[in-house]
């Protein structure tokens, strides 16, 4: 599912964006973290190798200026939708399994705050909660 909606965001000229509980399988940024989650820009525009795998979420960011690893179980997943409507679907969130063996090697662990790939910078004030809507 996580696939077909970020091929529709994609189609549409839309940016899709993933909401992630962040535990301890999941590798991201812990300094954009949020309220124990992360949301992630995964546009083209914003990642560099993006897998949409049917285990993890694995891709490579920049966060700051500094090019991340990012290893998102796809169970961590709480929600996809579109950054520019708010359009996107939730999920109910699973206990995550332990990491792969082709999760990337690093101490980082992750939660929770959107940083802007233009500007590469996290913005001062917490994001608002996206408003999801039913995608038909």
């Amino acid at each position: 599912m996580i696939r077909a909606l970020h091929e529709w965001c994609t189609d549409n000229g839309y940016t899709p964006h993933i909401v992630v509980r962040v535990d301890s399988n999941t590798l991201v940024p812990p300094a954009h973290i949020r309220d124990g989650q992360i949301t992630l820009n995964i546009g083209s525009l914003a990642t560099n190798r993006l897998v949409l795998g049917n285990e993890a979420i694995e891709f490579q960011a920049r966060f700051s200026g500094v090019t991340e690893n990012l290893y998102v179980p796809v169970a961590a997943v709480t929600a996809i939708y579109a950054r520019e409507t708010g359009a996107g679907m939730g999920f109910e969130v699973e206990q995550s399994a332990g990491l792969s063996s082709q999760a990337p090697a690093s101490p980082k662990t992750a939660s929770a705050a959107t940083t802007d790939p233009n500007s590469g910078t996290t913005p001062s004030t917490d994001p608002k909660k996206p408003k999801l809507t039913v995608v038909k």
